[in-house]
């Protein structure tokens, strides 16, 4: 087995640059844009943009959680070890998804303590990445956890308006229940639909994983953006068709919408590879902003929510127009990106400095 680490793929860096993009995007227009021009057709049309944002950070999660967990069974060959690292991980996030919301307490004067149980995108992804590195360890064939990943992710799709409305979890206590179903206030994300697209990333990062040699990875990618464009196709033309479900909103719980969005996810890495393998690309520079943040997606995330809406921009809360916001978001972006260059010298002006009283030492 071979001990050597994999080279990072960078062109994974950069659609979650992308979504980088997309995520900031939609926070600052949300909180920074007056309520009239919130009316307008163009907001509309940023907001829907914005809502493929979390999606792809999901999806990117589910993937990361297939090469992850491949690449550690590489190394150690340890198949159930490799797994329940991944696993651990997860829970990690989940952990982090607390402390998160511990730090918007304590910056927002201590008030609102029910804002603590908030479920946000990170208690999602962490329970998530966790629930699917669990099924990958029962499949010891690649086969097997691919279908496997792609059955659990159409399952939690298509139970979601069950979810929604059944009244079988109304006893459960308001805190648990806002994992299942959306209250407002209290719950940005649901497990329901939204760890389906966890799922559906783990299939696409074990298909990326097995067609990993050179001489292969073209015809993945051009298999990935034609199955990508099928599958929201499909879910687009099947949105039109009347409903099976009782109560559906195409918006919030549609399995149609989920299948249009996933489609379009996966449709998006071959872009992704493609930009990346672009002569231009390579000519104009050998830094990439866009992999910069795509990187450093965890950071970026913990840093800027709080600044968008927490005091320090109260100021500006709600009183800019469609076009000030954008502008604003476009300084913004730059601002975030700085800090996330500042960090990394950090970063690696520390490490050079351990290793350097480490050699010293020896």
């Amino acid at each position: 087995m071979s001990a050597e680490r994999p080279a990072r793929q960078a062109y994974l860096d950069w659609v979650r640059g992308v979504a980088v993009l997309i995520m900031v995007e939609a926070h600052v227009l949300d909180s920074w844009t007056s309520v009239e021009d919130r009316a307008r057709l163009l907001f509309g049309r940023a907001m829907m943009l914005g809502g493929f944002g979390a999606p792809l950070f999901l999806f990117l999660a589910g993937v990361a959680v297939a090469l992850s967990a491949e690449s550690k069974y590489r190394k150690t060959g340890d198949f159930k070890g490799a797994w329940r690292a991944v696993q651990l991980r997860g829970w990690q996030i989940f952990g982090l998804a607390f402390l998160f919301r511990l730090q918007s307490y304590v910056l927002g004067g201590f008030t609102n303590a029910p804002s603590l149980l908030k479920v946000d995108i990170l208690n999602v992804m962490g329970p998530a990445i966790a629930a699917s590195a669990a099924f990958g360890v029962m499949a010891g064939r690649r086969v097997t956890r691919g279908v496997l990943f792609g059955v659990v992710a159409v399952a939690i799709a298509m139970v979601t308006p069950i979810v929604r409305n059944t009244p079988l979890l109304n006893w459960l206590p308001d805190p648990v229940e806002w994992y299942f179903r959306p209250s407002p206030n209290r719950t940005n994300f649901t497990l329901f639909p939204w760890a389906g697209f966890v799922f559906a990333g783990a299939l696409i990062g074990e298909a990326i994983d097995a067609f990993k040699a050179p001489h292969r990875v073209p015809r993945l990618q051009a298999i990935l953006a034609v199955l990508g464009l099928v599958v929201a196709y499909l879910g687009y033309q099947a949105s039109f068709r009347p409903s099976i479900y009782e109560r559906s909103e195409f918006w919030t719980s549609s399995p149609t919408y989920f299948f249009l969005r996933a489609g379009l996810l996966t449709a998006l890495l071959p872009v992704g590879y493609l930009w990346e393998r672009f002569p231009l690309r390579h000519k104009l520079s050998s830094w990439s902003p866009l992999e910069e943040l795509g990187k450093a997606s965890l950071f970026v995330y913990w840093v800027h929510v709080e600044m968008v809406y927490g005091f320090l921009s109260r100021p500006i809360r709600r009183s800019l127009t469609l076009e000030q916001a954008i502008v604003a978001y476009g300084l913004f972006t730059v601002f975030l990106l700085g800090l996330v260059v500042l960090k990394n010298r950090l970063v690696e002006g520390r490490r050079a400095i351990y290793l350097t009283d480490s050699k010293s030492v020896i």
